[in-house]
């Protein structure tokens, strides 16, 4: 691979190889969304302190082939050279700036995620890789339906995989993440730009240890890959060589792709919040009159049922007396509803941090099963 990228930047000649690219003209500030429910709004809060100084670009670009080098053992001659290769998108930029999780109510979000053409194929893929997928789930503890759920939001079960070039689009939203102007988020776009950079970092590191060709993987807007879309950070360290052939495939292999979409699970969320054999996903619930509804900080699950009752919170199903929870509102195409979270829940916001994706991934597996959904 690293022979290769030197020969193609041989071939370009050296003044090109070491020629800095010229920075694009800086996106407009994003567009603001548009007012989300309490329950959408991100709760991720920041934590610590984060530098907003905004470094010029081509600082930036020095420092990260200086310390992608060093980092990752990789030479920085071929970083600089891949670089020279990436490609600004704006596209990618405007996509961020509107994630659908953001500005839709969960009744419109519903129906574009469960339609009946998603369940049938989930069906049908569930038949099919029935065998792999219950032997992840006796291996993991993760139900076969939740992996078959995911990979179907996120690819359409393989079908859609994404059009992007990997290294378009974390070089764009690592050094062009887009800007609200909102001061109240400048610490959590720079947060988020931080990240996307440490990705971009990540994909080298990642393209040699799998043998991917750098300059032609593709997949989502924001980086993700292959049928479960996995970030670069995440392929290395959580995807898992389920069939033993000395490979972590997660673009063709099933078995690599339902481990590692189990594992995943049961490893992400670490001791807050990572997948509980047996325990249960969500529960429908009311709030009696008289009462607030209740959005916390934070979704993590760590609220006993006496704690909701005493907010005004009651289960319309039976739940373990033990159980923890956090409170769920969507806004519904009548009003709102409300659900209690646990901790696989939680769980599954850790694969995706919205409160609509894990529902919509947790409805999705229970039609794919043929049980009957509440209406949104």
């Amino acid at each position: 691979m690293i022979r290769r990228a030197l020969f193609c930047l041989a071939t370009l000649g050296l003044a090109a190889c070491a020629s800095q690219p010229r920075e694009p003209s800086p996106p407009p500030s994003a567009t603001p969304a548009t007012t989300t429910t309490p329950a959408e709004a991100s709760v991720e809060a920041v934590r610590g302190p984060v530098d907003l100084t905004r470094v010029p670009f081509t600082e930036a670009r020095a420092a990260f082939v200086r310390d992608t080098a060093a980092k990752y053992a990789i030479d920085a001659a071929y970083v600089d050279g891949v670089l020279a290769q990436a490609q600004y998108r704006g596209d990618v930029v405007e996509l961020m700036s509107r994630p659908a999780e953001r500005v839709k109510p969960w009744n419109e979000y519903r129906a574009r995620m469960l339609t009946d053409a998603r369940i049938a194929a989930g069906r049908a893929f569930f038949a099919e890789h029935r065998d792999a997928l219950r032997r992840e789930e006796e291996r993991y503890g993760v139900p076969a339906e939740i992996i078959t759920a995911i990979v179907g939001v996120e690819t359409s079960y393989g079908g859609f995989t994404g059009k992007h070039r990997v290294l378009d689009a974390l070089y764009t939203l690592a050094f062009f993440y887009p800007r609200s102007g909102d001061p109240a988020r400048a610490a959590y776009e720079q947060k988020r730009e931080n990240f996307f950079r440490d990705e971009l970092a990540q994909l080298f590191a990642l393209c040699r240890e799998e043998n991917l060709d750098i300059l032609a993987v593709t997949g989502s807007y924001a980086g993700a890959m292959g049928m479960a879309q996995f970030m670069p950070s995440s392929y290395r360290e959580l995807a898992v060589d389920g069939d033993g052939d000395g490979r972590r495939d997660l673009f063709n292999d099933y078995d690599d792709i339902f481990a590692s979409v189990a594992n995943y699970f049961v490893r992400k969320g670490g001791e807050r919040g990572g997948w509980v054999r047996g325990g249960a996903v969500a529960a429908r619930a009311e709030l009696l009159p008289g009462h607030e509804e209740f959005n916390p900080d934070d979704w993590l699950p760590t609220y006993t049922l006496d704690d909701l009752a005493a907010r005004g919170y009651r289960p319309l199903e039976a739940v373990p007396a033990d159980a923890t929870a956090t409170p769920v509102t969507l806004q519904a195409s009548d009003g709102k509803q409300y659900w209690l979270g646990f901790r696989n829940y939680y769980a599954i916001t850790r694969y995706n941090n919205s409160k609509m994706y894990a529902m919509a991934v947790y409805q999705l597996s229970q039609a794919i099963l043929g049980r009957e959904l509440p209406p949104a």
